[in-house]
């Protein structure tokens, strides 16, 4: 029995030195690189006032864009947001127009259209408990559902 024992364990010796004599494992087989194909959201901030791409918005969408070229986009959500500034309905005409202009410009990129889900979300919050304004609501935000191709 002790010589049974005794040989189990010079096997899994030998095996795990074997094992070793392939050499070093590369970092590369250790750690997987994620695949930027899966869930995404980023914001998209514009001037007050503005439905129009800033230079650093189209920044923004490129780099996005240039990200998930390889993948197989199935759902685009653009939620227009406004701040307080302005009457509710102009805020809620403007989030709309923002949704639309990012949109397009993923369209014109050759995302599928219609994957795109549009809101518009106006002032609705824009205004802080506190009764502080929130320009930062200048924006809209992006949610990407996407898989390898």
């Amino acid at each position: 029995m002790k010589t049974a024992a005794t040989l189990l364990s010079a096997a899994v010796v030998a095996a795990s030195l074997s094992a070793c004599a392939q050499g070093p494992v590369s970092r590369d087989q250790l750690v997987a690189q994620p695949s930027a194909c899966g869930p995404r959201g980023f914001e998209v901030y514009f001037a007050e006032n503005a439905a129009q791409l800033t230079q650093p918005a189209r920044q923004a969408i490129d780099l996005m864009a240039d990200q998930m070229a390889d993948c197989a986009i199935s759902k685009v959500t653009v939620i227009g947001l406004a701040s307080a500034t302005g009457t509710p309905e102009a805020n809620l005409s403007l989030s709309q127009r923002r949704a639309q202009t990012v949109a397009a410009e993923f369209a014109r990129k050759g995302w599928p259209a219609p994957a795109f889900e549009l809101e518009a979300a106006g002032d609705a919050g824009a205004v802080a408990a506190d009764g502080t304004m929130e320009p930062l609501r200048r924006r809209t935000q992006v949610f990407i559902e996407a898989a390898p191709r």
